[in-house]
Formats: C-alpha cells, sequence, structure tokens
C-alpha cells in the first residue's frame, strides 16, 4: 500500500503545473546558496546574496575561491568572486536575480545591453546512481543581447588551489590531463596524504581537482591568480605558458586553473559555454580497515572515461536536471505551497552533499553521512534516519545503502552490544565506532533511540519493496535489536539520544515512542518475513505499549516530555510513522491534541523542541507539523521555519538547530538531516 502511494503521487507530481514558474527568483533568502553540491569535501556555496560580493566558500567557511569575469564590448564585469586587487579593473555587473532548485542553482545579471545567467548544475540523479555518485558539477554562461544591438562578450573563469588543501600552506601541483575530448587542467596536493585527514572542521587534501572543457572551446591555463586575472582584464587573453613553478604553497601566488571563452559578436540569439568542475578523490572511504572507491568507479570506470562521459552526456543531462527540479517543485508546491517547494529545492542539494556514495570490499553499495559541523562522525545512525525521507520517496536503493555500513558493522562479530551502533569512526575512517563508549564500554550508547532508528527504516525498505529480502540477511541482528526494545523502550533509562540538545532525560515520551512504533514496525518484517508467530507477538507488545505510554504521557491538553514530569511537554514527531505507515498504534486524538497545543507555544521562528529550551530543529518541526490533519494547521506550524530560513545568521549552508527567538544557528549545520522535510512527501 506505502509504495503503491507513492507511485500513485510521483505520476501526479510529474503532470501538475503550479501557478508560478519554478524558475523564478527564489522567495525564501538562502542561508547559503549551493554552487558546487556533490559530497562532504567538494561542496562549495556561497554566503553572500550577490554572487559577486565574496568568494565562494567549502561549508567549512574556507575560501573555495572561485571566480569569474565578462567583458563586454571592452569593458570589464565581475560576475562571480570578489577579488580586491581586481577591483579597478572590473565593476560589478549588476544581479538581477538568484534562483535555486534541486539541482540547478542560477544567477541572472543584466548590464551593458546583455543578459547573462551563469548556471552551477549538479546532476545528483537518484534514479541513476552512475550520475548520482559522479564527482562532476556543470557550470554554464548563457548570453544574449537584450537591446537589439550585437556585442562583443569575453568570458573568463578560475578556481584556486583552495579546493584541493586542507589548509592554505599545504604544497601543491598544477598539471595538465587531457582525455580524447576534453582539455583537462588539474591541481593536487604534492603530499598525496590519502584518506589521511579525518575529522570535522577539515577539506580534502588528497586526489585531484579538476577543471575541463572541450578541446578547441577555449583557451586554458596554469597560472598564477593576479597574473591570470590581469591579463584577461588588460589584454583580453590568458598567459600563453603554464606555469611551472611547482610544487609551491596554495596560498604563494594563489594557483589557479583559469579558462577564457570568446563569444564572439552575441545578438539575440543565445550563447551558451560550459565547463566541468570535477574532483578525482581517487580513494573516499577507509571501510573496516580497508580502502573503499566511490560508486562511479565501480566498473572500471576511469577518471578520463568519467570527464569525457560527462562532457557527452551534458545536454541530456541539464534536460533530465530541469525536469527533476520541475517535478520536486511541483510535488513540494501541491504537499505545503510555494514556500515549501522553494525550501524542499534548497534542502535536496544539501542533503545529498553531506553524503558519498562508494561500494563496499563485499561489493554492496554504500551511502556515507558525515556528520557535518557536528562532531565529523561518518554514518552516523541518529543522522541516517532523520535523513531517510529523502531517499524513501526517490531512491530505495539509496536508503538501503545507508543502512548498510552500520548493519554490516553489527554483523561483522566486532559490535558487541545488543543494540545498534551510533557511528563507524571520524569520516572518511569508518573502522569502529567512536562515539561515546564505542566498542569497550556502555557509557554514552544511545541504545534505544538508534536501535529504533534501524528497525523503522529496515521496515521502510520493505514497505518499499514490498518483501523483507533486505531485512532478513541481518535478521540476527534485527531480531536482537528488538527483543531489547521490549525489555527497554517503554520506559527509557537515563540515555542520549536525538532530544538532548537541553541535557540527558530518563523517562522520555517521545523516545518511548520510537521504541512503540519501531516494534510495531519489526512486526511488520516478521509478517514479510513469514514469521507469523513473531509478528503477533511484537504487534501485540506495540499495542499494548501504545495504551500504557497514552496513560502515562497524558497531562491534561497535551504530553508530557517526561513521564514523571506532567509540567513538561515536547515535540512526539516520532508519532509521524503511526500516521504515514498506518500503525494504528494511538488514537488519532492523541496527534491532534499534540497540534492543537503546538499552536499555543510556538515563538516567532518556529516551535521549541521541548519545554526546557527555546531552540528547535528543522526536520522535526517538519516531521511535527506533518501530524497535522488540516493544510490550515501545517502552514501555521511551518509559518515560523520559513521566517527562520530567511532571517537566519550566520550566512552557512542551512543548520538544522537553531534559536526560536533569533533565527540563530545553534550549531550544526550543512548536515544532510534536512533531507527529513521530505517527510511530508509520504503523507496521502
Amino acid at each position: 500500500m506505502f509504495r503503491k502511494l507513492l507511485f500513485i503521487v510521483l505520476l501526479v507530481s510529474l503532470t501538475t503545473v503550479s501557478s508560478r514558474s519554478i524558475f523564478a527568483q527564489s522567495s525564501l533568502r538562502a542561508p547559503a546558496t549551493p554552487l558546487i553540491a556533490i559530497d562532504p569535501y567538494f561542496s562549495v556555496w556561497s554566503s553572500t546574496d550577490d554572487l559577486a560580493d565574496s568568494f565562494p566558500v567549502h561549508w567549512t567557511g574556507a575560501i573555495n575561491a572561485l571566480t569569474s569575469f565578462v567583458k563586454i564590448d571592452g569593458k570589464n564585469y565581475r560576475l562571480m568572486g570578489r577579488c580586491a586587487d581586481m577591483d579597478g579593473l572590473a565593476s560589478k555587473m549588476k544581479q538581477t536575480s538568484k534562483t535555486i532548485r534541486a539541482t540547478n542553482t542560477a544567477y541572472e545579471f543584466k548590464d551593458a545591453g546583455v543578459k547573462l545567467t551563469l548556471t552551477f548544475t549538479n546532476p545528483r540523479l537518484p534514479d541513476d546512481l552512475a550520475v548520482f555518485s559522479r564527482p562532476a558539477t556543470y557550470l554554464s554562461w548563457r548570453v544574449e543581447s537584450l537591446d537589439g544591438k550585437e556585442h562583443s562578450v569575453e568570458i573568463y573563469f578560475d578556481a584556486s588551489a583552495e579546493l584541493c588543501v586542507n589548509k592554505p600552506e599545504q604544497e601543491v601541483v598544477g598539471d595538465r590531463a587531457n582525455t580524447k575530448e576534453l582539455d583537462v587542467l588539474r591541481l593536487g596536493t604534492k603530499e598525496q596524504n590519502i584518506l589521511g585527514t579525518s575529522g570535522d572542521n577539515v577539506r580534502i587534501d588528497w586526489g585531484y581537482f579538476i577543471v575541463a572543457v572541450e578541446k578547441g572551446a577555449a583557451q586554458t591555463a596554469v597560472s598564477s591568480d593576479v597574473r591570470a586575472r590581469t591579463s584577461f582584464l588588460t589584454q583580453g587573453s590568458l598567459p600563453k605558458e603554464d606555469d611551472a613553478n611547482f610544487p609551491r604553497r596554495a596560498d604563494d601566488r594563489w594557483p589557479v586553473l583559469s579558462v577564457r571563452f570568446d563569444c564572439g559578436s552575441v545578438d539575440a540569439t543565445p550563447v551558451v559555454k560550459h565547463i566541468i568542475l570535477a574532483y578525482d578523490d581517487v580513494y573516499s572511504i577507509e571501510y573496516l580497515g580497508k580502502r573503499c572507491q566511490a560508486y562511479w568507479r565501480k566498473d572500471g570506470v576511469t577518471t578520463s572515461q568519467m570527464l569525457d562521459l560527462a562532457n557527452q552526456q551534458y545536454k541530456d543531462l541539464l534536460q533530465r536536471c530541469e525536469a527533476f527540479d520541475k517535478a520536486l517543485w511541483n510535488r513540494a508546491y501541491d504537499k505545503g505551497g510555494e514556500n515549501f517547494a522553494e525550501l524542499c529545492s534548497l534542502a535536496y542539494p544539501q542533503s545529498v552533499a553531506a553524503q558519498k556514495v562508494i561500494v563496499l570490499p563485499n561489493g554492496k553499495t554504500a551511502c556515507i553521512p558525515k556528520e557535518n559541523a557536528s562532531g565529523g562522525f561518518g554514518a552516523t545512525v541518529d543522522v541516517i534516519y532523520p535523513a531517510a525521507p529523502i531517499f524513501m520517496v526517490y531512491s530505495v536503493e539509496l536508503l538501503k545503502a545507508t543502512l548498510v555500513p552500520p548493519l554490516e558493522y553489527a554483523a561483522c562479530g566486532r559490535w558487541p552490544w545488543p543494540y545498534a551502533p551510533h557511528d563507524m569512526g571520524f569520516y572518511p575512517k569508518l573502522n569502529e565506532q567512536l562515539y561515546g563508549g564505542g566498542e569497550k564500554t556502555e557509557e554514552k550508547q544511545m541504545p534505544v533511540e538508534e536501535t529504533s532508528n534501524m528497525l523503522i527504516l529496515c521496515d521502510a525498505v520493505a514497505r518499499l519493496e514490498g518483501n523483507a529480502d533486505f531485512a532478513k540477511e541481518y535478521w540476527k541482528q534485527l531480531d536482537q535489536w528488538a527483543e531489547y526494545l521490549i525489555a527497554k523502550g517503554l520506559d527509557p533509562e537515563d540515555q542520549l539520544c536525538t532530544d538532548d540538545f537541553a541535557g540527558r532525560l530518563a523517562h522520555n515520551a517521545n523516545l518511548s515512542v520510537k521504541a512503540t512504533v519501531a516494534l510495531a514496525c519489526f512486526a511488520d518484517l516478521c509478517e514479510k518475513a513469514g514469521e507469523k508467530d513473531d509478528a503477533k507477538r511484537f504487534r501485540a507488545t506495540a499495542e499494548e505499549f501504545a495504551k500504557k505510554w497514552e496513560q502515562m504521557a497524558a497531562t491534561g491538553d497535551r504530553y508530557a516530555l517526561t513521564f514523571d514530569n506532567p509540567e513538561s511537554w515536547s515535540q512526539k514527531y516520532n508519532l509521524v510513522w503511526d500516521k504515514l505507515f498506518e500503525l494504528n498504534l494511538f488514537p488519532k486524538e492523541v496527534a491532534q491534541k499534540e497540534v492543537a497545543f503546538y499552536k499555543t507555544v510556538m515563538n516567532e521562528y518556529g516551535l521549541p523542541l521541548d519545554s526546557r529550551k527555546e531552540f528547535t530543529k528543522v526536520d522535526w518541526q517538519v516531521w511535527t507539523a506533518t501530524l497535522a490533519n488540516t493544510r490550515e494547521d501545517f502552514d501555521t506550524l511551518m509559518s515560523g521555519l520559513y521566517k527562520f530560513v530567511s532571517a537566519t545568521e550566520p550566512r552557512v549552508p542551512m543548520t538544522d538547530w537553531y534559536h526560536t527567538n533569533s533565527a540563530r544557528e545553534c550549531n550544526m549545520h550543512a548536515r544532510s538531516v534536512v533531507g527529513g522535510i521530505f517527510i511530508k512527501f509520504l503523507e496521502k
């Protein structure tokens, strides 16, 4: 039923035409604008409204300089990046709009009788994993005359060595690695310490950053930043010879990969130029002591072949991306209106860019999220869980791929505890859990939380596929985890969970809901696996838990944060699965009583997570709003969240933890968990 429903909704979304063009100016002010959105290392953003007001940055905030100029009838204009030493040579071209869609970010400029559209396209198409995992972004310039006259137009672009180093004092080497079809420029560190840098606030410093352009389509040069930019702005050309002074520090005369296009005489017929920005990371992840490569390499595809294929598929992928963006936008618009469509379009590139698709040593596909700005852990289960709706909607294969790493870890014999693990180490080294007590002690574990997460999501896979085949391979672990929830889930002990932002809690009512739902989900798995007796037993336990929960948590006009504190309250976002999966564990009045109460305690920028503090989570707010039975209530509960998106500071990729009275980030940005916003798509 669940799978059939999703198919019907998708067909409807593809034929829906909203009342507003999806490529019009975005109505929400993005906290930061996605430019390159590939994986946790190849992730570049603009932190200003106008692209020409600053250099783009990595999601960590480190400058990843991309620069673009245009010369119109001999006059220089700046499109992207702010080079202080070039201000006297180029003025800022007037930016008239910015549009962010799931796979496209487009800036429109108008000046000197010319319209120029600069577009970053990230073909993260979830129905094609070879393309989805490909580390290649298209950057295109579309130029046309607006005033009926012909204009001479030249375009300049460069990217600095900052994209291939963790720290600017690291030494780099620049060279060429041309393919059959492309002129290819590369920058990489001299040391090439593959998979040697791990943790949170770090950038990649192995492999090669690449700029590729069709042979003969443009002039290219490996040069210093000032030399390349000055040459274009003053002479209309690039240096004739590549800089050979390597290796040198990335901050020593800033090496750049530069490209110059001559568009000729441009009239009302648009002229389009494009390049490919790519990253060859050689190896992507270390998993239980073995190096793993990206999924796109799995059939022996080389970097040169990948680049040529990306070039060959350019026009086709642009069409597919536009269709995908339109379908996503229309589907979101139908579910929640224009602001919700904008929010989903912003969340999509952020969520997928915080994850990496690889092939494990046993040949299985794995999708690894990184805990950006929240510790730097990889394959964290309480990150996989809130992010899961985006893949439940768009790719069950990717949903399974996120679950495989922790499941394989639990099944390999290393994990000693009777509940699910939290993580597998600091990204990209996934060799053991490092959070809390890890494999050594049960101190600071998240047993009920992570165990419930895994059972719910394994059942989501079964509902999407119509069978329990995926779960059967890990049945020993899943069965053990379900038994653990019977013993510990109804009234959880003092332990960590994702509601602990204001401190740890015992007797957490929302965590109890999650355990109850998880047992019902495991009962469904048992039913699909042919384990009829166990299905009845686990279902009966879940129903018993639900009845006891209602009595334990009831406190007048709402249900408590903890069973022992009737004056408290909290978002009961885990109830959403009872609605979406039609589990029918809790009376419908439970969720609606909660929704009615939430409307009375909202702040300007959203609904607090619970009664202890005024901060909240983006993902959980959308899950909570999805409990509403009416569009009016959904819109009311979402209204503060929309205001937050347009007002939040600092200008970083959207945080998921913020203050509801000021819209300021608490911590944790650029994370995959914003994929949880797509949970509304799963509603009937």
